[in-house]
């Protein structure tokens, strides 16, 4: 499970650089780097987005009601939620 989630941590770090427009800054982001609040490009705006990317990249549906801040507190707990969402 330890290669799964570096896997997923990975796609996660991708997906922020890309959707976050963040030029490779996302190289030097672990599981505890902060997101929401931390991150000035992390609007909500940038939130919807990242969670369509997610949608698409991995073929999950999220809904609304699954989604809260503590999603998008640290980079783990972000990929912690998508490997939830495809166990």
């Amino acid at each position: 499970m330890g290669s799964t989630l570096s896997t997923h941590l990975r796609h996660v770090l991708t997906l922020l650089d890309d959707n976050l427009s963040l030029n490779g800054r996302s190289a030097s982001f672990d599981r505890d780097t902060p997101l929401l609040g931390a991150l000035p490009e992390l609007d909500s705006m940038a939130v919807a987005t990242l969670l369509t990317a997610i949608e698409e990249t991995f073929g999950i549906a999220i809904g609304d009601d699954e989604v809260d801040g503590s999603v998008f507190a640290t980079v783990g707990s972000l990929a912690d939620f998508i490997e939830q969402k495809l166990a």
